[in-house]
Formats: structure tokens, C-alpha cells, sequence
């Protein structure tokens, strides 16, 4: 006889395999990576597209799962184009989603149960430590190339902020996902396919290449902690703002050594507090290329579980993405300077992939192990109220659900770019600077009136023109 549980098991896996199949069909599996079309009009330098499409993929998805990645790429890909009030408001919609979730640490409780039975995809994107530190230093970005200096006061306080906050959180995360397999009752199960050899060996090869990438201490942006220390040196209300100033700029002279502009910066921070004033200067911040997308790897889960037909999860690889523009040189009256790094995204984002793993790692074989050992006794379940063909028949849909559930969690900001460099020089007297790219593009500027100006460069990559704004420090 069956019992009312086993019964309720098969119903509910009926159910499952039905909307596998449904999903399946309708989408193909898709994942993120397959449906964002506005990374490729944003890599063929097609602004008009790209704004289009991230406005569209923004609104149609305002309520789901996937409201906070669309946001952000809209709001990245609007401040390319200089529309830098629409892009405050989408990254302000973005921010109020992530602090929201930051905020009620049980909404993921609840959705990591349901997660279970599917995958980490089907989890709403709470964002990423690096998105919000970027989400505010855009924002920040934003309000000066708009004028409004005061407003990108806090904005870049609390990108600061925000890197202090994410190591704590991601102590936090790593904690739950401990505890959480150590409370399922399929631990051993867990553990056993997590330490596997073999298993270990072919997660290897998502992190393949990572180690030669620049890092910085967890959750660091360079880039960040320098714009920092250039806004509170220009824009010094007081003794205390010079000495934050001072300190930022000594933090980026550790994270890029070799960049001799930072050095400068430092240097004239402490005539700055010896009470000298800023010279004419006007700073290059050149964004190159386009920051890390994500891939999967499909691995055998070793479990070995009867009567089940498929046993197998997917896991996110990091792609680096090098057709980017190495460097820019500046020339203006009679000087010339070539743009040095100060932050490489690429860097940032691999840190990121690397603290998160051993979480989604976890996370991804313990909904593995639950999905096969349900599917095990949803099997056995319909064979016996179904005979030898009601199990066949449950076994091929348990399985064909599996693999339309199959994938990893792709979702990623791919619109940030790959590399912050910078250059600065004398302003000339004639206010004029040329820009020119290692394969011989060039663009020439008219620089503000300011004191402190910055000319802010975008290079998506090496086909696509430079894309230039500017705006006042001072």
C-alpha cells in the first residue's frame, strides 16, 4: 500500500517534471549569458541598441528575479550614452533592491529551500559586493559630470563604505552555507561528492587562469579608494576631508605601485595640508574593454543512486574578455603622458568568484544530492502504484527535469569594464589635449575651465570609438 507521503512525492515531482518540460520548451534552457543582447550591441559599439534593449530587459523584469542585474546594466549602459539622470534613477532603483536584501537576510532563507528542488538561478540576484561598491561610484561619477559636486559627496562615502561592510557579509554567507549542510540530513551524501577527486578536479577548470589575474585585498576597489581621495583633495572642506584625502591616495599607491600619477597625487595631498594650493591639472580616467562574463561547466555529480537517470550540475566559469584597448596617450602642449592602471576589474571580479565558490559550490551539490534522492523515491513511488512502465516513465521525466534545471547561475554585470586606468597632466594654456589609441585612433578635446579637470575616456574595445565626457573637480 502506498502511503499519503509517497503519493504527495510523486504528484509533486509530476508537477516538477511538467514545468521542466514547459521551461525546456519555451526557453531552451536559456541562460544569462544566452539572453542578454545588450552586451552584444554594448561589444559592436551600437549605444542606440544597447540603450534600447537594457531599457527594455530593465522594465520587463522590474519584479523579478533578475530586477537588480538588469538594472544595472541599464544604468551602465544610459551613462555611456550621457544620459546620467536616467542612469541615477536605474541605479537607484537597483540600490534599493540590494540594501533591501542586505537589509531582510531571511528572504534568502525561504528561497534557498525552493532552490533546492531547482537551482541557483531561479534565486533572485541580490547583487554582488563589487555591484553596489560600482552602483554608487557610478552614481557618484553621475552627479559630476552633471555639476553637482555636494551630491557625489555621499555617494562616494558610501562606495567606501561598502567595502568595508562586504567582508563580514561574505564571512556571513560562508557560515550559512555551512551550517545549512551540516543541518541537511543528506550530509554524508554531501560530503562525499564534495570531496570527490574527480569532482574536484573538474571544478578546477572553472577558476582555470584566475591566478594570473591582478587581485587586491577581499572586496577592494582600487578605483574606488582613488576617486575617493581625488574628490575629498579637490573639494577639501576641511583639515579632516585633506587627511582622508591623504589616506585614500597612500591605500592606491599599495594596489598600483607602478602608476607614477598616483605617487604625484600622494605628494601634492601633502602640500595640500601644508597648505599649498592645487595647481592646473587636468587627470585622463580612461575605462577600457569590458569586465569578466560567465560560462558553465556541466560535472557528474558521484552519487551513485539507482534507478536514477541523471545525476549532474552545472557550475559558473569566469571568461575574461581581451579584445580591450591596452592604454591611451595624452598629449597637450608639448607634454605627453600614457594612461597606467589603477584598477583592474578583471581583478576585482575574479577575487569575488573565488571567495563565492566554495558557498555555491556547496550550495549546488547539496540541491544536487536532495533533487537525486527525491527522484529516487519518486521513482520507486510510481513504479509501484504504475508498474515496471509507470517507473520507466517517471524515471525519464525525473531526468529530463534534472537537465532542463541544469544550469548555473550566469547572471553577472557585463557592462563594467575591464580596466581603470589614469594619466594626468599641466592643463595647457591653450585648454587643448589629443587622444590617441595604440592603433593610431585619435580624438582631440577642448578642456574645461576648471582648476582640477578630469576628461573622462570609454573604450568598449578596440573596434569601437572612444567615447568622452567631462566634468570639473574643482
Amino acid at each position: 500500500m502506498i502511503s499519503p507521503r509517497t503519493t504527495a512525492l510523486v504528484c509533486c515531482w509530476k508537477s516538477l517534471v511538467l514545468a521542466g518540460l514547459a521551461g525546456l520548451l519555451a526557453t531552451g534552457c536559456k541562460t544569462y549569458e544566452q539572453q542578454n543582447k545588450v552586451i552584444r550591441h554594448w561589444q559592436q559599439g551600437n549605444l542606440t541598441e544597447a540603450v534600447a534593449e537594457a531599457n527594455k530587459q530593465a522594465t520587463s523584469n522590474a519584479k523579478n528575479k533578475d530586477a537588480i542585474v538588469w538594472r544595472l546594466e541599464q544604468g551602465a549602459v544610459l551613462r555611456a550614452a550621457g544620459l546620467y539622470a536616467d542612469s541615477n534613477l536605474a541605479f537607484d532603483q537597483a540600490e534599493a533592491k540590494i540594501d533591501k536584501y542586505a537589509q531582510k537576510a531571511k528572504v534568502r532563507v525561504g528561497q534557498e529551500a525552493g532552490a533546492l528542488l531547482s537551482n541557483q538561478a531561479n534565486l533572485d540576484y541580490e547583487g554582488r559586493s563589487y555591484d553596489g561598491i560600482m552602483l554608487n561610484t557610478y552614481k557618484a561619477l553621475n552627479y559630476l559630470a552633471t555639476g553637482q559636486t555636494e551630491k557625489a559627496r555621499p555617494e562616494i562615502i558610501h562606495a567606501y563604505q561598502r567595502q568595508q561592510d562586504a567582508v563580514e557579509a561574505n564571512k556571513k554567507r560562508i557560515e550559512e552555507a555551512r551550517e545549512a549542510v551540516e543541518a541537511s540530513k543528506d550530509r554524508t551524501t554531501i560530503d562525499k561528492a564534495r570531496n570527490d577527486d574527480k569532482l574536484q578536479s573538474q571544478l578546477a577548470g572553472a577558476t582555470a587562469g584566475l591566478d594570473q589575474v591582478k587581485s587586491y585585498a577581499d572586496y577592494v576597489n582600487p578605483f574606488t579608494v582613488y576617486l575617493d581621495g581625488l574628490y575629498f583633495l579637490a573639494n577639501a572642506a576641511d583639515a579632516s576631508d585633506l587627511e582622508r584625502a591623504h589616506k585614500s591616495l597612500e591605500r592606491v599607491t599599495a594596489f598600483a605601485p607602478e602608476n607614477p600619477f598616483v605617487k604625484q597625487d600622494l605628494a601634492m595631498a601633502d602640500e595640500a595640508i601644508q597648505g599649498r594650493a592645487l595647481p592646473a591639472l587636468t587627470y585622463v580616467i580612461f575605462e577600457t574593454g569590458c569586465a569578466p562574463s560567465r560560462g558553465q561547466i556541466r560535472v557528474d555529480i558521484p552519487i551513485i543512486v539507482s534507478k536514477v537517470s541523471y545525476v549532474g550540475a552545472a557550475f559558473p566559469t569566469l571568461k575574461l574578455q581581451d579584445n580591450y584597448t591596452s592604454s591611451l596617450t595624452v598629449t597637450a602642449g608639448g607634454n605627453s603622458a600614457t594612461t597606467a592602471l589603477i584598477a583592474s576589474m578583471d581583478g576585482i571580479v575574479a577575487t569575488d568568484f573565488k571567495n563565492e565558490q566554495p558557498v555555491m559550490i556547496s550550495k549546488t551539490i547539496a540541491a544536487t544530492v536532495i533533487k537525486a534522492v527525491a527522484a529516487y523515491a519518486a521513482n520507486e513511488a510510481a513504479r509501484q502504484s504504475g508498474g515496471d512502465l509507470g517507473g520507466l516513465l517517471m524515471q525519464i521525466g525525473t531526468a529530463v527535469y534534472q537537465i532542463a534545471v541544469n544550469i548555473a547561475d550566469e547572471r553577472t554585470w557585463t557592462t563594467l569594464p575591464k580596466e581603470f586606468q589614469v594619466a594626468r597632466i599641466p592643463t595647457p594654456a591653450d585648454r587643448k589635449i589629443d587622444l590617441t589609441t595604440p592603433n593610431g585612433m585619435k580624438t582631440s578635446v577642448t578642456v574645461s575651465d576648471g582648476t582640477v579637470n578630469v576628461v573622462y575616456v570609454k573604450s568598449i574595445n578596440t573596434g569601437t570609438p572612444l567615447l568622452v565626457s567631462q566634468f570639473k573637480l574643482k
